[in-house]
């Protein structure tokens, strides 16, 4: 009765203008939605984008000019100056601890060129499926620009952003040379890997965040909440605890023949892990389209994910195993 009162409580608590996804890190399921489609202003969770681009295009360790562009921006810095240099990576700390906008520029205007970088932005958002969001500047300012986007692609981003290993490191350290992390809930949740602030006055609070605790990840983004911090702590503990992993596919025990040719065979090359509730587990389904080489997982007759099907003859799958057996000897 306690905790369900504290649950109560806390969602009366949220504003009723925010918007709110609590997403499955493994799957990409949303495990609850507030105003998930509703496009808002971003401000500094931008800064996600610009560090993905970043860090898969460019080498952290080149060393860029300060230029005149570090004029043009205001609000949070690293206060660098044209002619200062500094790695990439350097300007990366400065961009997600400190949520530098005058490191956002002097990468933006090094790594590509200010207006290929913002194309490379946009582009990035279309290929990971974030379809409400466009994006005009790389740091999030909104006084003569503006990157608009959801609760629901915020949070896809960040579940693409924590499978780089370079992005989490850096999100997750506390410190780095004298600047300090702006992310005050690395120090009060054990659990969080990473996450990003932002806040202008039109945009209200934006936080993204993820943690993972018992092997479980959460991904947690809240756009124009004031009480941030306590809200993605309540809203971790609350879904960590209602739901429980399943390894739903497995790569090496899916597999299958063809009813109408028994020489073919179809299997799949990765596993598919997702949270799922206990009173959730009868309504999973798993369908397997042959004709679009497809395995389908539903809850209830709800899509939540889509793999490919692949197939071989048996006599190739034989050969296979043939090989494997031989390499070791048996």
């Amino acid at each position: 009765m306690k905790k369900i009162l504290i649950i109560m409580l806390l969602f009366l608590c949220i504003n009723v203008k925010a918007s709110i996804v609590v997403m499955d890190g493994d799957s990409g399921r949303i495990l609850y939605g507030k105003n998930e489609d509703e496009r808002k202003l971003i401000a500094s969770t931008t800064k996600i984008m610009t560090a993905i681009v970043t860090l898969e295009n460019s080498n952290i360790k080149t060393k860029l000019t300060v230029g005149e562009e570090v004029l043009k921006v205001n609000g949070s810095m690293i206060y660098s100056k044209p002619g200062e240099q500094y790695t990439i990576e350097d300007l990366l700390y400065g961009l997600m601890l400190r949520s530098g906008n005058d490191a956002a520029m002097t990468i933006a205007y090094n790594v590509f060129g200010y207006n290929r970088f913002i194309q490379e932005m946009n582009t990035k958002a279309m290929i990971l499926g974030m379809t409400n969001t466009t994006y005009e500047n790389p740091h999030g300012l909104n006084d003569d620009s503006y990157n608009y986007s959801t609760a629901k692609d915020l949070s896809k981003l960040m579940r693409y952003a924590i499978q780089n290993e370079q992005f989490l490191k850096i999100t997750r350290t506390n410190k780095y040379n004298n600047w300090y992390n702006k992310n005050e809930l690395l120090n009060e949740y054990k659990y969080l890997i990473s996450g990003k602030t932002g806040y202008t006055k039109k945009s209200g609070q934006v936080y993204v965040s993820a943690a993972t605790k018992n092997n479980k990840t959460l991904i947690i983004s809240t756009i124009d909440e004031n009480n941030k911090y306590e809200l993605h702590k309540q809203l971790y503990e609350k879904y960590f605890d209602e739901y429980k992993k399943y390894k739903v596919l497995n790569q090496y025990t899916f597999s299958f023949k063809e009813k109408t040719n028994e020489k073919i065979h179809y299997y799949i090359r990765k596993d598919f892990d997702m949270l799922i509730k206990e009173n959730e587990i009868n309504d999973l389904k798993i369908k397997v389209d042959t004709q679009n080489e497809a395995v389908k997982i539903y809850i209830k007759d709800k899509l939540i994910h889509s793999q490919r099907l692949y197939k071989m003859e048996y006599k190739n799958k034989v050969n296979i195993i043939k090989q494997i057996l031989s390499f070791f000897g048996l």
